[in-house]
């Protein structure tokens, strides 16, 4: 009986320290019962794993100098700033406005009724009939219309407005009968078209954020502050703007305009066979083909918000001319920047929904596309 129980004890504790042994690798113990006497046999072999190779270090952060170009997707382009849209964002805190009527009180000028009502003052002036410089009269009665006015802040630019309230910039200029050169002011009041009680839905959302050369056009540049100059365009782009910076346009077109390439025409201006409109020509190149400015001008935009169009420059000449080069490879000038006629401002691609390594060429005279070939030198 005494045998029994030392033998009993013995299995037990083997019983124990097999289970005390891990399993590594996935690998477990050869026998899993009581092992035999030590003194007899061998313990049983565990399958050992493989010694980890060493990892390197990691790097030190690099603290050199950022390199002048950085690549975003296809495009290749220089390290600016956000434009004022992303940088400058805007909260809908829109005043709701109820349609009624003011008496003017001594004193009172347009601008001030605005502040006591809470519409826009152009509102006010085209809701009766003033005509510049917009003089009332005491005890003049006004038609005050209702709405949502949206009060522009300083650096605010009418895109990131359409963006806040999910409603397409076309229509808050249409609303508002905003024209050219269509800048905002600080302490203005813009009407936001829509049912003021419903919040936008997120196709409407998503409608707004949709970018076209228009909206840029037109809502892309910031709202000056009071008494706040234009900055003069800078010589090149190691110089960043800042994106609120309210950069001035020419007055004049200098000259005329120039090809920006030298290439085979593909696709003309105006509807093509399937219907959809092009308002621009399309000038097939090799990549890498130096984009050349049409005119004299300071560049408006240079990204690639545009996804159609991939990297892209747009060009403000004066006398209402803008000029717009997509589809490049290589953008080298950035917003703020004066250019020359014949100047390398980017190399062509086939980014953007290009059909070929191309050249997507527009004018525009104010906010009209005109056919390019009708302005160009003829070949």
């Amino acid at each position: 009986m005494a045998r029994g129980r030392i033998i009993g004890g013995v299995a037990l504790a083997a019983l124990t320290l097999s289970a005390c042994i891990p399993s590594v690798g996935g690998v477990a113990p050869e026998d899993s019962g009581p092992p035999p006497m030590p003194q007899r046999y061998p313990p049983p072999r565990v399958a050992r794993p493989p010694r980890p190779e060493p990892q390197p270090r990691p790097a030190p952060a690099d603290t050199r100098p950022r390199p002048a170009l950085a690549s975003r997707g296809d495009v290749t382009m220089p390290h600016t700033a956000r434009p004022a849209w992303e940088a400058r964002p805007v909260t809908p805190d829109a005043q709701v406005v109820a349609d009624q009527s003011y008496v003017v009180a001594p004193g009172d000028s347009l601008r001030r009724v605005a502040e006591r009502t809470g519409a826009g003052s152009e509102a006010i002036a085209r809701a009766n009939g003033l005509q510049p410089p917009f003089t009332i009269r005491t005890g003049q009665r006004l038609t005050i219309p209702g709405g949502r006015y949206h009060l522009v802040r300083s650096g605010e630019t009418g895109i990131a407005i359409a963006r806040a309230y999910g409603v397409e910039w076309s229509r808050i200029v249409a609303a508002n009968a905003l024209e050219e050169p269509y800048v905002l002011r600080a302490g203005q009041r813009v009407l936001i078209p829509g049912d003021p009680g419903r919040a936008p839905s997120v196709a409407d959302r998503a409608a707004a954020f949709r970018l076209d050369i228009d909206d840029i056009l037109t809502g892309g540049e910031p709202a000056a502050a009071p008494r706040q100059a234009p900055v003069k365009p800078v010589a090149n782009s190691g110089r960043v703007l800042p994106p609120t910076a309210v950069v001035a346009a020419p007055a004049r077109l200098q000259g005329g305009f120039v090809w920006p390439v030298d290439g085979t025409v593909v696709r003309r201006f105006g509807p093509g066979k399937s219907g959809e409109r092009n308002d621009g020509i399309k000038i097939a190149v090799p990549l890498s083909t130096p984009v050349r400015a049409t005119a004299d001008g300071v560049v408006a935009y240079a990204g690639d918000g545009i996804a159609a169009l991939g990297g892209l420059v747009i060009v403000r000449h004066g006398n209402g001319w803008t000029s717009v080069y997509g589809h490049a490879a290589k953008l080298l000038v950035q917003r703020g920047q004066s250019v020359k006629r014949g100047q390398t401002i980017a190399l062509s691609g086939d980014t953007g929904y290009a059909d070929r390594p191309e050249l997507h060429f527009e004018l525009r005279k104010g906010r009209t596309p005109v056919d390019p070939q009708s302005q160009l030198p003829r070949r």
